[in-house]
Protein backbone atom coordinates (compact mmCIF):
# COMPACT_ATOMS: atom_id res chain seq x y z
CA UNK A 1 0.00 0.00 0.00
CA UNK A 2 1.66 3.58 -1.01
CA UNK A 3 1.60 6.03 1.89
CA UNK A 4 0.19 9.34 1.39
CA UNK A 5 3.59 10.89 2.10
CA UNK A 6 4.55 8.62 -0.98
CA UNK A 7 1.97 9.63 -3.19
CA UNK A 8 2.38 13.46 -2.56
CA UNK A 9 6.44 13.04 -3.20
CA UNK A 10 5.87 11.41 -6.08
CA UNK A 11 2.80 13.69 -7.43
CA UNK A 12 4.80 16.60 -6.72
CA UNK A 13 8.36 15.42 -8.15
CA UNK A 14 6.07 14.83 -11.67
CA UNK A 15 4.32 17.90 -11.38
CA UNK A 16 7.85 19.63 -11.28
CA UNK A 17 9.47 17.39 -13.40
CA UNK A 18 6.68 18.04 -16.53
CA UNK A 19 6.92 21.03 -16.29
CA UNK A 20 9.52 23.81 -17.58
CA UNK A 21 12.33 25.42 -16.35
CA UNK A 22 15.56 26.30 -17.87
CA UNK A 23 17.99 28.00 -15.90
CA UNK A 24 17.52 31.44 -15.99
CA UNK A 25 14.40 30.63 -16.82
CA UNK A 26 12.91 29.05 -13.69
CA UNK A 27 9.74 30.85 -13.15
CA UNK A 28 7.23 28.41 -13.67
CA UNK A 29 8.80 26.06 -11.71
CA UNK A 30 9.52 28.34 -8.80
CA UNK A 31 6.19 29.60 -8.59
CA UNK A 32 5.14 25.94 -8.04
CA UNK A 33 7.43 25.36 -5.40
CA UNK A 34 6.04 28.44 -3.54
CA UNK A 35 2.85 27.06 -3.40
CA UNK A 36 4.14 23.49 -1.89
CA UNK A 37 6.45 24.71 0.46
CA UNK A 38 4.44 27.85 2.07
CA UNK A 39 1.86 25.27 4.39
CA UNK A 40 5.08 24.08 5.78
CA UNK A 41 7.31 27.26 6.38
CA UNK A 42 6.90 30.50 8.77
CA UNK A 43 7.96 32.48 5.46
CA UNK A 44 8.40 32.38 1.72
CA UNK A 45 10.48 34.63 -0.33
CA UNK A 46 12.32 35.34 -3.74
CA UNK A 47 15.06 37.58 -4.78
CA UNK A 48 15.82 39.21 -7.82
CA UNK A 49 18.24 36.21 -9.10
CA UNK A 50 15.12 33.73 -8.75
CA UNK A 51 16.04 31.34 -6.41
CA UNK A 52 13.13 30.73 -3.98
CA UNK A 53 13.66 30.77 -0.21
CA UNK A 54 11.44 28.87 2.43
CA UNK A 55 12.28 29.61 6.16
CA UNK A 56 11.16 27.60 9.14
CA UNK A 57 11.57 28.87 12.52
CA UNK A 58 13.67 26.82 15.20
CA UNK A 59 12.63 26.15 18.81
CA UNK A 60 15.70 28.14 20.44
CA UNK A 61 16.38 30.37 17.44
CA UNK A 62 20.41 30.02 18.04
CA UNK A 63 21.47 29.66 14.38
CA UNK A 64 21.13 29.67 10.83
CA UNK A 65 21.06 25.59 8.70
CA UNK A 66 21.06 25.96 4.50
CA UNK A 67 19.49 23.70 2.54
CA UNK A 68 19.95 24.07 -1.29
CA UNK A 69 18.44 22.51 -4.39
CA UNK A 70 18.27 23.33 -7.56
CA UNK A 71 15.09 23.94 -9.45
CA UNK A 72 16.51 24.54 -13.04
CA UNK A 73 16.66 22.15 -15.83
CA UNK A 74 19.51 21.94 -19.01
CA UNK A 75 17.76 22.85 -22.39
CA UNK A 76 17.94 24.47 -25.38
CA UNK A 77 17.63 27.91 -27.09
CA UNK A 78 16.57 29.22 -30.35
CA UNK A 79 19.61 30.17 -32.63
CA UNK A 80 18.68 30.78 -35.99
CA UNK A 81 15.17 30.55 -37.85
CA UNK A 82 16.00 29.47 -41.64
CA UNK A 83 13.57 31.28 -44.14
CA UNK A 84 12.11 27.97 -44.72
CA UNK A 85 10.99 27.71 -41.11
CA UNK A 86 13.40 25.69 -39.15
CA UNK A 87 14.90 25.90 -36.16
CA UNK A 88 18.49 25.82 -35.40
CA UNK A 89 19.48 25.85 -31.74
CA UNK A 90 22.17 25.08 -29.29
CA UNK A 91 22.37 23.89 -25.88
CA UNK A 92 21.62 25.88 -22.33
CA UNK A 93 23.82 23.55 -19.66
CA UNK A 94 25.13 19.96 -20.25
CA UNK A 95 22.46 18.38 -22.54
CA UNK A 96 23.89 14.93 -24.31
CA UNK A 97 23.51 15.65 -27.63
CA UNK A 98 23.58 11.97 -28.47
CA UNK A 99 20.05 11.85 -27.55
CA UNK A 100 18.45 14.59 -28.90
CA UNK A 101 17.58 13.32 -32.62
CA UNK A 102 13.95 12.46 -33.10
CA UNK A 103 13.23 14.05 -29.51
CA UNK A 104 9.89 15.69 -29.35
CA UNK A 105 10.23 19.12 -27.64
CA UNK A 106 8.22 22.22 -26.92
CA UNK A 107 9.29 25.99 -27.77
CA UNK A 108 8.48 29.11 -25.41
CA UNK A 109 7.51 31.26 -27.64
CA UNK A 110 4.85 34.00 -27.51
CA UNK A 111 2.97 30.59 -27.10
CA UNK A 112 4.25 27.40 -26.58
CA UNK A 113 4.43 25.22 -29.86
CA UNK A 114 5.30 21.60 -29.96
CA UNK A 115 7.95 20.62 -32.21
CA UNK A 116 10.17 17.65 -33.31
CA UNK A 117 14.42 17.25 -33.63
CA UNK A 118 14.98 16.30 -37.03
CA UNK A 119 17.92 15.98 -39.73
CA UNK A 120 18.53 13.88 -42.82
CA UNK A 121 17.13 10.75 -43.09
CA UNK A 122 19.88 7.73 -43.96
CA UNK A 123 19.06 7.57 -47.16
CA UNK A 124 20.01 10.31 -48.19
CA UNK A 125 23.65 10.61 -47.04
CA UNK A 126 26.69 9.84 -48.48
CA UNK A 127 27.19 6.32 -48.77
CA UNK A 128 29.36 5.23 -45.46
CA UNK A 129 27.87 8.01 -43.15
CA UNK A 130 24.69 6.39 -42.04
CA UNK A 131 26.32 4.93 -39.34
CA UNK A 132 28.35 8.27 -38.10
CA UNK A 133 26.40 10.20 -34.91
CA UNK A 134 24.84 13.68 -35.98
CA UNK A 135 25.95 16.85 -34.51
CA UNK A 136 23.82 19.12 -33.10
CA UNK A 137 24.73 21.82 -35.65
CA UNK A 138 23.43 19.24 -38.69
CA UNK A 139 19.75 19.23 -36.78
CA UNK A 140 16.80 21.58 -37.14
CA UNK A 141 13.73 21.98 -34.91
CA UNK A 142 10.37 21.34 -37.27
CA UNK A 143 7.59 22.85 -35.47
CA UNK A 144 5.00 22.51 -38.38
CA UNK A 145 4.28 26.09 -39.07
CA UNK A 146 4.50 28.47 -42.06
CA UNK A 147 7.63 30.86 -41.73
CA UNK A 148 4.61 33.69 -41.82
CA UNK A 149 3.11 32.01 -39.19
CA UNK A 150 6.24 31.09 -37.21
CA UNK A 151 8.16 34.92 -37.19
CA UNK A 152 4.99 36.01 -35.23
CA UNK A 153 5.44 33.40 -32.43
CA UNK A 154 8.91 32.56 -32.04
CA UNK A 155 12.03 34.25 -32.50
CA UNK A 156 15.86 34.24 -31.51
CA UNK A 157 16.25 33.43 -28.03
CA UNK A 158 13.39 31.36 -26.85
CA UNK A 159 14.06 28.83 -24.73
CA UNK A 160 13.37 24.97 -25.92
CA UNK A 161 12.49 22.24 -23.25
CA UNK A 162 12.48 18.66 -23.95
CA UNK A 163 8.57 16.94 -24.06
CA UNK A 164 8.20 14.38 -21.77
CA UNK A 165 6.63 13.23 -19.19
CA UNK A 166 7.10 10.96 -16.17
CA UNK A 167 6.41 7.41 -15.85
CA UNK A 168 6.26 4.52 -13.24
CA UNK A 169 8.35 1.45 -13.79
CA UNK A 170 8.23 -1.44 -11.49
CA UNK A 171 8.03 -0.75 -7.90
CA UNK A 172 9.02 2.98 -6.81
CA UNK A 173 11.37 3.36 -9.61
CA UNK A 174 10.54 6.70 -11.90
CA UNK A 175 11.50 8.06 -15.05
CA UNK A 176 11.10 11.44 -16.59
CA UNK A 177 13.40 14.83 -17.28
CA UNK A 178 15.34 17.02 -15.22
CA UNK A 179 14.82 14.60 -12.26
CA UNK A 180 18.38 16.46 -11.68
CA UNK A 181 17.83 18.10 -9.40
CA UNK A 182 13.64 18.54 -8.66
CA UNK A 183 14.30 15.06 -6.77
CA UNK A 184 16.58 17.18 -4.64
CA UNK A 185 13.66 19.57 -4.20
CA UNK A 186 11.15 16.88 -3.10
CA UNK A 187 13.64 16.01 -0.74
CA UNK A 188 13.66 19.47 0.90
CA UNK A 189 9.64 19.03 0.69
CA UNK A 190 9.77 15.84 2.87
CA UNK A 191 12.61 16.68 5.04
CA UNK A 192 10.15 20.01 6.01
CA UNK A 193 7.11 17.91 6.82
CA UNK A 194 9.23 15.56 8.77
CA UNK A 195 10.20 18.52 10.66
CA UNK A 196 6.89 19.47 11.39
CA UNK A 197 6.86 16.67 13.90
CA UNK A 198 10.31 17.13 15.05
CA UNK A 199 11.71 19.90 17.37
CA UNK A 200 15.03 21.59 15.72
CA UNK A 201 16.56 24.56 17.88
CA UNK A 202 18.14 26.32 14.60
CA UNK A 203 15.98 28.28 11.85
CA UNK A 204 16.10 26.15 8.41
CA UNK A 205 16.28 27.77 5.10
CA UNK A 206 15.02 25.68 1.93
CA UNK A 207 16.44 27.17 -0.91
CA UNK A 208 15.37 26.28 -4.20
CA UNK A 209 17.83 27.86 -6.15
CA UNK A 210 18.36 28.68 -9.65
CA UNK A 211 21.23 28.61 -12.92
CA UNK A 212 22.80 25.56 -11.07
CA UNK A 213 23.24 23.90 -14.83
CA UNK A 214 25.39 26.96 -16.06
CA UNK A 215 27.50 27.58 -13.17
CA UNK A 216 26.20 27.17 -9.59
CA UNK A 217 25.07 30.94 -9.22
CA UNK A 218 22.04 30.56 -7.46
CA UNK A 219 23.67 28.83 -4.49
CA UNK A 220 26.56 31.51 -4.60
CA UNK A 221 24.12 34.45 -4.80
CA UNK A 222 21.70 32.89 -1.56
CA UNK A 223 24.76 31.58 0.12
CA UNK A 224 25.74 34.95 -0.05
CA UNK A 225 22.91 36.14 1.25
CA UNK A 226 22.57 34.02 4.11
CA UNK A 227 25.62 33.32 5.35
CA UNK A 228 24.28 30.38 7.30
CA UNK A 229 26.36 28.53 10.05
CA UNK A 230 25.81 25.15 8.34
CA UNK A 231 24.66 24.08 4.52
CA UNK A 232 23.36 20.82 2.93
CA UNK A 233 23.06 20.94 -0.69
CA UNK A 234 20.98 17.83 -1.93
CA UNK A 235 21.54 16.60 -5.73
CA UNK A 236 21.87 13.44 -7.66
CA UNK A 237 24.62 11.67 -8.21
CA UNK A 238 25.39 8.82 -11.09
CA UNK A 239 23.62 5.54 -9.96
CA UNK A 240 24.94 2.39 -11.37
CA UNK A 241 24.75 0.42 -14.93
CA UNK A 242 25.67 -2.29 -16.75
CA UNK A 243 27.71 0.28 -18.61
CA UNK A 244 29.31 1.51 -16.20
CA UNK A 245 31.47 -1.29 -15.78
CA UNK A 246 32.34 -0.93 -12.08
CA UNK A 247 32.78 3.21 -12.55
CA UNK A 248 29.92 3.82 -10.52
CA UNK A 249 29.55 2.05 -7.24
CA UNK A 250 26.12 3.90 -5.82
CA UNK A 251 23.41 1.92 -6.28
CA UNK A 252 19.64 2.61 -7.21
CA UNK A 253 17.34 1.42 -4.27
CA UNK A 254 19.75 2.00 -1.32
CA UNK A 255 19.30 5.01 -0.01
CA UNK A 256 21.12 8.84 -0.64
CA UNK A 257 24.54 8.74 -0.80
CA UNK A 258 26.47 10.57 1.91
CA UNK A 259 29.55 12.41 0.70
CA UNK A 260 33.17 12.89 2.28
CA UNK A 261 35.75 14.13 0.59
CA UNK A 262 37.59 17.98 0.70
CA UNK A 263 33.94 19.89 -0.30
CA UNK A 264 32.45 18.34 3.12
CA UNK A 265 32.92 19.26 6.47
CA UNK A 266 33.72 16.08 8.17
CA UNK A 267 31.51 16.61 10.95
CA UNK A 268 28.35 16.96 8.82
CA UNK A 269 29.59 13.59 7.24
CA UNK A 270 29.60 12.00 10.72
CA UNK A 271 26.68 13.32 12.28
CA UNK A 272 24.96 12.29 8.53
CA UNK A 273 26.48 8.37 9.08
CA UNK A 274 25.54 8.57 12.71
CA UNK A 275 21.92 9.57 12.13
CA UNK A 276 21.38 6.83 9.54
CA UNK A 277 22.84 4.37 11.73
CA UNK A 278 20.38 5.32 14.55
CA UNK A 279 17.28 5.88 12.43
CA UNK A 280 18.01 2.77 10.49
CA UNK A 281 17.85 4.85 7.29
CA UNK A 282 19.87 3.33 4.37
CA UNK A 283 22.54 5.59 3.40
CA UNK A 284 25.59 5.09 0.70
CA UNK A 285 28.88 6.55 1.22
CA UNK A 286 30.38 8.66 -1.76
CA UNK A 287 33.73 9.49 -1.82
CA UNK A 288 34.23 12.70 -3.57
CA UNK A 289 38.44 13.75 -3.76
CA UNK A 290 37.80 17.39 -5.41
CA UNK A 291 35.05 19.23 -7.06
CA UNK A 292 32.02 18.05 -6.36
CA UNK A 293 30.01 19.67 -9.30
CA UNK A 294 27.40 20.63 -7.39
CA UNK A 295 25.71 23.56 -5.41
CA UNK A 296 27.79 22.24 -2.16
CA UNK A 297 30.66 23.78 -4.43
CA UNK A 298 29.93 26.94 -4.63
CA UNK A 299 28.07 26.92 -1.04
CA UNK A 300 31.08 25.95 1.17
CA UNK A 301 33.88 28.76 -0.29
CA UNK A 302 31.36 32.03 -0.20
CA UNK A 303 31.86 35.08 2.30
CA UNK A 304 34.38 33.49 4.90
CA UNK A 305 33.89 29.74 3.92
CA UNK A 306 30.81 27.56 5.54
CA UNK A 307 30.75 24.22 6.30
CA UNK A 308 28.76 22.51 3.74
CA UNK A 309 27.57 18.35 3.78
CA UNK A 310 26.10 16.69 0.33
CA UNK A 311 23.21 14.74 0.16
CA UNK A 312 22.60 12.89 -3.40
CA UNK A 313 19.95 10.74 -4.96
CA UNK A 314 20.90 8.25 -7.36
CA UNK A 315 20.24 8.45 -10.95
CA UNK A 316 20.60 6.74 -14.10
CA UNK A 317 20.90 8.42 -17.18
CA UNK A 318 21.39 11.53 -16.68
CA UNK A 319 21.09 14.62 -18.47
CA UNK A 320 18.54 12.96 -20.67
CA UNK A 321 15.39 13.20 -21.07
CA UNK A 322 14.66 9.26 -19.32
CA UNK A 323 16.75 9.94 -15.86
CA UNK A 324 15.66 7.14 -13.93
CA UNK A 325 15.52 7.10 -9.30
CA UNK A 326 13.88 5.13 -7.24
CA UNK A 327 11.24 7.22 -5.48
CA UNK A 328 12.15 5.40 -2.05
CA UNK A 329 16.06 6.77 -2.21
CA UNK A 330 13.88 10.25 -1.98
CA UNK A 331 11.61 9.57 1.00
CA UNK A 332 14.69 8.29 2.87
CA UNK A 333 17.01 10.90 1.91
CA UNK A 334 13.99 13.48 3.27
CA UNK A 335 13.65 11.54 6.27
CA UNK A 336 17.27 11.50 7.40
CA UNK A 337 18.23 15.16 6.53
CA UNK A 338 15.00 15.86 9.15
CA UNK A 339 17.21 13.91 11.48
CA UNK A 340 20.14 15.38 10.94
CA UNK A 341 18.67 19.02 11.59
CA UNK A 342 16.42 17.87 14.55
CA UNK A 343 19.54 16.31 16.49
CA UNK A 344 21.77 19.12 15.47
CA UNK A 345 23.25 20.93 19.52
CA UNK A 346 22.59 23.80 20.09
CA UNK A 347 26.39 24.86 19.72
CA UNK A 348 27.04 24.70 16.78
CA UNK A 349 30.47 26.40 16.67
CA UNK A 350 31.54 23.80 18.79
CA UNK A 351 30.20 20.90 16.47
CA UNK A 352 32.08 21.92 13.60
CA UNK A 353 35.19 23.20 15.46
CA UNK A 354 37.67 20.81 14.24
Amino acid sequence: MISSQSQSAREFLSLLSNNSGVSGYEESISSLVIERFKPLTDEVSCDTFGNVYALKKGNGQRGKVMLAAHMDEIGLIVKKIDPRGFLSFTTIGGVDQRTLLSQEVLVHGRQTIPGIITTLPPHLLPNGNSDMAVNMEEMAIDVGLSPATLSNLIQVGDTITLRRETYSLLKNVIAGKSLDDRAGVVVMLVCLEELSRLKHAHDVIAVATAQEEVGTRGARTSAYTLNPDLAVAIDVTHASTPDTKGQVTIELGKGGAVALGPNIHPAIYHHFSEMAQEHRLPIQIEPIPGASGTDAWAIQVTQAGIPTGLLSIPLRYMHTSVETLDLQDVLDSGKLLARFISSLPDDLEGFLCY
